[in-house]
């Protein structure tokens, strides 16, 4: 199991700490933020693939922002597939 950590951009909450299982994610704790929204959201995302929490909320809005926590996962994961592939590549 891999621990990975997200400085979040443009969102209340200020970090994400996932731990990531191949391409299962196993639990995910944020930092700030909306208590109990991030605890159903990290509820929801535990055993599903990393592509699956991308899609879902790649794109999402908080308000006026032009992000927000869900969003700002999508980013993380997206970061660190990337950062995956270049280790692997």
């Amino acid at each position: 199991m891999e621990k990975y950590s997200y400085r979040t951009k443009g969102v209340c909450s200020t970090r994400m700490d996932f731990e990531i299982e191949g391409d299962i994610i196993k639990s995910l704790q944020v930092m700030n933020g909306c208590d109990g929204n991030l605890k159903g959201i990290a509820s929801i995302i535990r055993n599903k693939t990393i592509d699956e929490v991308i899609e879902a909320f790649e794109g999402i809005q908080c308000g006026f922002k032009k992000t927000s926590c869900p969003d700002q996962i999508a980013c993380a994961l997206k970061l660190y597939k990337e950062q995956q592939h270049a280790v692997k590549g």
